[in-house]
């Protein structure tokens, strides 16, 4: 029994021993990174990438999202890598990459809460392309075109339909000649026929 206590604290001072270890040797990469050494850079991306992502990925967010995190993450700690304290990196690094999520959600939010799309219009990059005039003009000669094909009463129901404000349905009875209860019909025509005429 006393063997078996006094084995015990043995374990768990190797234990702490290898953990001291490792926190060193995670330390000394930060110290060579911090002077300049690329490789001590990339092993110490390598030792911690799995940590970082992770946390991001306890956040839910999206693949790209994540990626992003984890690049802002790692551009932290190259700008104040002579500040962070080498025992605490994998600390600071958590931290960093918790705010990091925080920040990311906080902007999805206000994106979605703020979205006006009055907002938006005039915006540089929201142009429309650069052959759209000529495409809208193109296809107003082919929507006139096939208006005119069409007969002299369905030509004036429909521009009375379409004037602003529209006309009245008593008015276009009494202008055009036809009762009342034709004229959605008629109109219903009216625009079938103009898809088929568009469309061919």
């Amino acid at each position: 029994m006393m063997q078996q206590l006094s084995a015990e604290p043995g374990t768990d001072q190797e234990t702490a021993d290898d953990a001291v270890v490792v926190r060193s040797e995670a330390a000394t990469l930060v110290i060579q990174a911090a002077s300049g050494d690329q490789g001590a850079w990339s092993r110490l991306v390598d030792h911690y990438a799995r940590l970082v992502w992770a946390v991001t990925r306890s956040f839910r967010l999206s693949d790209s999202d994540a990626a992003d995190v984890s690049q802002m993450v790692w551009l932290r700690l190259l700008e104040h890598i002579h500040r962070v304290d080498p025992e605490r990196v994998g600390a600071w690094l958590v931290v960093t990459t918790r705010r990091e999520c925080l920040r990311v959600l906080a902007f999805r939010k206000r994106v979605l809460l703020t979205y006006e799309s009055a907002a938006f219009e005039g915006v540089p990059g929201d142009l429309p392309e650069l052959d759209a005039d000529l495409l809208a003009d193109e296809r107003a000669v082919d929507v006139r075109r096939a208006l005119e094909s069409l007969p002299d009463r369905w030509q004036q129901l429909l521009g009375m339909l379409m004037a602003d404000p529209p006309a009245p349905y008593a008015e276009i009875s009494a202008t055009i000649g036809i009762p009342i209860g034709s004229i959605g019909p008629i109109r219903g025509r009216c625009l079938e026929k103009l898809r088929l005429l568009l469309a061919s």
